[in-house]
């Protein structure tokens, strides 16, 4: 396991935060401020502080950096799509090891990207597992995947939110519940319906953010874990 693990997660928080407000910067200054803002919600290169800490956990639990695919060659045959790309993949011996999805969400539209964000991760796994059923990559070995996600800690995702119940009732978790919240239940049931191996969730303000500022608001979603299942996973192929 990488030392310092939470100061290396930090470095990826300021990272995240200092290309989001680059980006706004950039397109600020080309007169195109709501493109900017979308690139907020959206450019992938601002988690690249995570895949880069990713790289380093795989490549020291015994993977040689070239199986690694984190800037090219990142698509994976799906079954109800042609393609889907991944945000980072581990392929050796012509196995699929890891796929993994790092993503993030900023204010203030955290309605219409929630629905978004979290129909994109049920999507993507449902089409990867179906896929492997059906053979389109591995054989044998099962592949592990992951995902992370980064919410921006602030008032408009911390306000408890009403949901609508017309005709039938919601889960009650969800009552009263702000986004935050349901990220985080929308995490956790990622891993316990078994679409995704384990995932990781981050909050995070704007401010102290740029500095490295993080919370972890579930110990069953920290970073700590989501790494120690990745090396398992990496590891126990090595081995083989």
């Amino acid at each position: 396991m990488i030392k310092d693990l939470n100061e290396r997660v930090a470095k990826a928080v300021s990272h995240y935060w200092l290309t989001r407000e680059n980006q706004a910067k950039k397109q600020e200054g080309s007169g195109r401020a709501d493109q900017g803002l979308r690139s907020a919600v959206t450019g992938g290169a601002q988690m690249d502080g995570f895949i880069a800490l990713l790289t380093e956990i795989i490549v020291a639990a015994g993977i040689d950096e070239r199986h690694v695919f984190h800037n090219k060659n990142l698509e994976l045959p799906g079954f109800f799509r042609p393609t889907k790309e991944w945000d980072l993949l581990v392929i050796k011996d012509g196995q699929l090891l890891v796929a993994l999805e790092a993503k993030s969400q900023v204010g203030p539209s955290f309605g219409n990207n929630f629905n978004n964000r979290t129909e994109e991760a049920m999507g993507s796994a449902l089409d990867l597992w179906t896929a492997y059923r059906e053979g389109a990559f591995n054989k044998t070995i099962r592949p592990w995947i992951g995902y992370i996600f980064l919410l921006e800690d602030c008032k408009g995702s911390q306000s408890a939110v009403r949901v609508k119940e017309p005709h039938f009732s919601v889960f009650e978790e969800f009552k009263g519940a702000s986004y935050a919240k349901r990220y985080e239940l929308f995490c956790r049931k990622l891993v316990r319906e078994r679409h995704y191996n384990a995932s990781a969730f981050f909050l995070s303000d704007r401010d102290t953010g740029q500095k490295g500022a993080f919370r972890e608001p579930a110990k069953d979603l920290t970073f700590e874990l989501y790494a120690r299942s990745l090396v398992a996973q990496v590891a126990a192929f090595c081995k083989g």
